[in-house]
């Protein structure tokens, strides 16, 4: 099982988007600083899970990451950030 993930940095005001297979993993590498010169690294800070999708292979996953990664996805997504 894939997932496809937006996590939010309230005090950045930052959006990162994602695929992995193990979530809870993932998430706890991006608050803990695990990815040296990634985007979630430059923004310290709490990053919170605003959404996720589940998909069978990491082909649907891919396809469905640049999806929301593109103009109209993005406004998608920051209608699950929380106020």
């Amino acid at each position: 099982m894939y997932f496809v993930y937006a996590i939010y940095n309230q005090h950045h005001k930052k959006i990162y988007i994602g695929q992995t297979i193990n979530l809870n993993e993932r998430i706890m590498l991006h608050n803990n600083g695990s990815f040296t010169n990634s985007f979630t690294n430059r923004f310290k800070g709490i990053w919170r899970l605003i959404y996720k999708e589940r998909f069978k292979t990491r082909k649907e996953a891919l396809i469905r990451e640049k999806q929301l990664k593109s103009f109209q996805g993005r406004k998608f997504i920051k209608s699950y950030i929380p106020l």
